[in-house]
């Protein structure tokens, strides 16, 4: 019953999100209208790929740090990723790998400089601890860091360059098309069926990192691994859709509430989770104050920003 009502809901997500819009398009005319065939639908999807990768890598982190408030965009994964494609913009980098690769860049770049620090001994220290505070502190220091950079770059960018960089500071979807998806799902298969096979991993690494060796896991490895794929989940992400925060702290918090703690059944759900909510933000975003359009990165802060609240309080209450 429960995956019943979140495909359900994923399902009444996608529709609206095809019959609403700006433009208004009668019932009889929606299989046949090029908004709807050459705008909304490939929008919709791609809003659907993007949440779901945004949540899966969100949730795959959490358990990882056993940090509830661990997330691509607080950890700076999404802020890297985003200087890297707004270094591509500047430098008129083209082609279609040209932008999913610098923020793939940008988001290992931050990975780096967020992770390292916050593991006593580094990558290959044998049995080393992550301290989730300097984790947190590192990701908004490296978050911030790089909001910095991309603004000096917008600022002395030509104005042509100016729109396609602010796209990636607040977030949006209006690129979006037929092209764009088909990339973005060349990129994500991989990366979440790494995260998927780590569900098992991830389950036994909740117990402590000392009692996952005991009980035979790699635990260097799945760090390695959970690590890389959600920095690429992220990258892709960002590439298509820009900077979009709390999708990730959100969605795999209100699934536990629903599926529990096993990742098996806790990460599908993210995935079909965090698509939905970011396509109803974003149809939100189109309708709200038509025919203008927010970015849709504002609407899902608007709704994590109270949710982080209320998870730091009872964090740092325990």
């Amino acid at each position: 019953m429960r995956w019943l009502g979140l495909a359900g809901l994923s399902v009444v997500a996608l529709t609206l999100a095809v019959v609403l819009g700006p433009a208004h398009v009668a019932w009889a005319d929606l299989g046949r209208s090029p908004i709807v065939r050459e705008l909304r639908i490939p929008r919709a999807l791609l809003g659907f790929v993007v949440g779901g990768s945004l949540a899966v890598s969100g949730a795959s982190l959490q358990a990882l740090m056993r940090n509830p408030l661990a997330d691509p965009f607080l950890l700076g994964l999404s802020g890297g990723a985003g200087l890297g494609a707004v270094a591509a913009i500047a430098l008129h980098l083209g082609g279609p790998w040209a932008l999913p690769l610098a923020a793939f860049v940008g988001a290992l770049v931050a990975l780096g400089l967020v992770f390292r620090p916050g593991v006593e001994g580094g990558w290959g220290g044998g049995g080393a601890e992550l301290d989730p505070r300097v984790l947190l502190l590192g990701g908004v220091a490296v978050g911030a860091f790089a909001g910095a950079v991309m603004t000096a770059i917008i600022s002395v960018s030509e104005a042509a360059q100016l729109r396609n960089a602010f796209l990636w500071l607040w977030g949006g979807l209006s690129g979006a098309s037929w092209y764009t998806l088909l990339v973005l799902c060349l990129y994500v298969p991989v990366p979440l069926l790494v995260l998927l096979a780590a569900a098992r991993p991830l389950d036994v690494l909740a117990l402590g990192e000392e009692p996952a060796r005991y009980l035979g896991a790699d635990v260097t490895a799945l760090k390695r691994r959970v690590y890389l794929a959600a920095s690429l989940l992220t990258a892709a992400a960002v590439a298509v859709s820009g900077v979009i925060g709390f999708v990730g702290l959100m969605v795999p918090h209100l699934c536990r509430g629903v599926w529990g703690q096993q990742h098996r059944a806790l990460l599908p759900a993210s995935f079909l989770g965090g698509g939905a909510l970011l396509v109803l933000a974003d149809t939100a975003a189109r309708v709200a104050v038509a025919p203008r359009e927010l970015p849709v990165g504002i609407v899902t802060a608007l709704i994590g920003v109270p949710l982080f609240a209320l998870l730091l309080r009872r964090w740092t209450a325990t």
